[in-house]
C-alpha cells in the first residue's frame, strides 16, 4: 500500500509540473516562444527593448506602457518606445525571443539576462551573464550562423 501511495504523489507531482510549464510557456503552436523567467510574462525581464537601440542602455519599463506580443508582456519607458514598437515589434524584440543568444548557437536555450546585451546588424541579442557573452563576441558571425541556423529547431 506503502509505494502505491508513493507512486501515486510522484505521479501527481509530475503531472503538477509539466502543467506549471506548459502554462508558464507563453507561445501559442507555431508560434516562437519568447524567454519570460520563471513565474512572470515580463519579455526581457520588464526592460524596454526599445531603448537598447534609442537610449543605448538597458531602460526598466513601466507597467503604465505595456504592450502585448508573441504571448508575452512587454513594458516601456514611455509611450513614444511603446507606439515604435507596436509599429515594428520584429526591429525591436530580442533576437532568439530573448533566450541568450549564445546557449542557442550552442544548440540549447538559456536565459537572457537584460543587462548583458549588443546590438549587432540592427539586431538585439542578448546572454546569460558576462562570461557567456565573452564566448559568443569571440565570433560573432559564426554565433548568430549557427544560432539562427539552432532556433527553429529549439522552438518545435
Amino acid at each position: 500500500m506503502r509505494k502505491t501511495h508513493l507512486g501515486a504523489l510522484l505521479a501527481a507531482a509530475l503531472l503538477a509540473v509539466a502543467t506549471i510549464a506548459g502554462a508558464l510557456h507563453p507561445a501559442r503552436a507555431g508560434e516562437a516562444p519568447v524567454y519570460t523567467g520563471f513565474l512572470s510574462n515580463l519579455a526581457v525581464g520588464g526592460y524596454d527593448p526599445v531603448a537598447y537601440f534609442t537610449d543605448g542602455r538597458p531602460v526598466e519599463g513601466s507597467s503604465e506602457f505595456e504592450s502585448r506580443y508573441k504571448g508575452a508582456t512587454w513594458r516601456f519607458a514611455s509611450a513614444a518606445h511603446k507606439a515604435s514598437f507596436d509599429a515594428e515589434p520584429e526591429r525591436y524584440a530580442p533576437q532568439y525571443g530573448g533566450y541568450c543568444a549564445w546557449a542557442v548557437s550552442q544548440g540549447y536555450t538559456a536565459k537572457g539576462d537584460p543587462e548583458t546585451w549588443k546590438i549587432v546588424g540592427g539586431r538585439l541579442y542578448l546572454n546569460y551573464n558576462a562570461d557567456a557573452q565573452k564566448l559568443w563576441e569571440e565570433n560573432i558571425p559564426a554565433h548568430i550562423r549557427a544560432g539562427d541556423e539552432n532556433w527553429p529547431k529549439l522552438t518545435k
